[in-house]
């Protein structure tokens, strides 16, 4: 005897749109970026432990008290960006179940950015609990890039259909997958440097990776991250002329090209922000930025290699019986 779930019994009576998966997927990714925003903002004002206890604010208080001041609403917003967040998955995971034919794959990858959000939301929780360990505090945040990776491939996954090969160059391919690594290890060297550098998340005495006041650690995760950094640029820029000079038209170096264009933004805030004592706005652009980086990397490989998530072709009788299927439900 077969369960049928709360999700299969809806999916039998109702069906939603293209339309609807494809926003849904839109604001679950948005939001996602907002979320990495969030945590910049509550790292440069001092607000990490803004609401002290977890998963209440202060006491058996959800909310903040006025003796926390801005920083207890600062790191409030910032946890209510998580509950948004949600609804924009379970707007994601909704749609993408009542597809009418039904993409099991799409519902696994939006199911997977609501477990990484429970994942991630008790990373946070634990930060808070430690005191702003930066490791932990690290984990956090290559938490919010794990579910930052989900979503870009759930927002590509509910856009792309019918099955189509890459016929990108051979160069191109490989091209992508370095950048792909090397994004991924820029990230991780930017972590920590965040976790060694003087934002650490709040006003009182917080660890810092390589002791507090300790600049050795720091000075050299900056010179790696920013070797990185140049070896992503140069292998951008490699890709769109290898892109620019495929002769077949579908593959456009657009989204590579808008990669290097943040990159290159990247690189200008954080030698500014280097050279001029890290200010808080900048550490806070950085941050955004990094997440922008990410999804652009995650994006050019998915231009250059479509083969990687292109649907199945659906044979035409089972075509045919889902819209059957769907005529006689109501369509959202």
């Amino acid at each position: 005897m077969s369960v049928t779930t709360p999700f299969g019994w809806l999916a039998r009576r109702v069906a939603l749109g293209t339309r609807a998966l494809r926003w849904g997927t839109t604001a679950a990714l948005l939001v996602s970026i907002l979320v990495v925003l969030g945590g910049g903002v509550v790292r440069v004002t001092g607000s990490g432990l803004g609401c002290p206890s977890w998963p209440t604010c202060e006491g058996s208080s959800i909310t903040p008290i006025p003796e926390l001041g801005i920083h207890g609403l600062i790191e409030f917003g910032n946890r209510m960006v998580t509950v948004l967040l949600i609804v924009a998955v379970g707007w994601a995971i909704t749609a993408a179940r009542l597809q009418k034919p039904w993409d099991r794959t799409l519902t696994r990858l939006a199911w997977s950015m609501f477990w990484l959000v429970v994942v991630n939301a008790v990373a946070g929780g634990i930060t808070v609990l430690v005191g702003l360990n930066p490791w932990v505090v690290a984990l956090h945040f290559m938490l919010a890039m794990g579910l930052l990776a989900t979503a870009t491939l759930t927002w590509h996954r509910a856009r792309w259909r019918g099955a189509r090969g890459s016929s990108a160059p051979g160069a191109s391919r490989v091209l992508a997958w370095i950048l792909l690594l090397v994004t991924a290890l820029l990230i991780v060297a930017g972590t920590i440097v965040s976790g060694a550098g003087p934002h650490s998340g709040d006003s009182r005495d917080v660890p810092r990776i390589g002791g507090a006041g300790s600049t050795e650690v720091w000075s050299r995760v900056v010179l790696v991250h920013a070797g990185l950094a140049a070896a992503a640029i140069v292998l951008t820029i490699a890709l769109y002329l290898v892109l620019r000079s495929a002769t077949n038209a579908a593959i456009a170096p657009r989204t590579t090209l808008i990669l290097l264009v943040v990159l290159l933004a990247q690189g200008v805030i954080g030698a500014v922000q280097s050279l001029i004592g890290i200010p808080a706005v900048l550490v806070a652009l950085h941050l955004l930025g990094a997440a922008l980086v990410w999804v652009g990397a995650i994006r050019v490989l998915l231009d250059v290699e479509p083969g990687l998530f292109a649907l199945r072709p659906v044979p035409a009788d089972r075509m045919a019986r889902s819209e059957s299927s769907a005529a006689v439900q109501p369509r959202l």
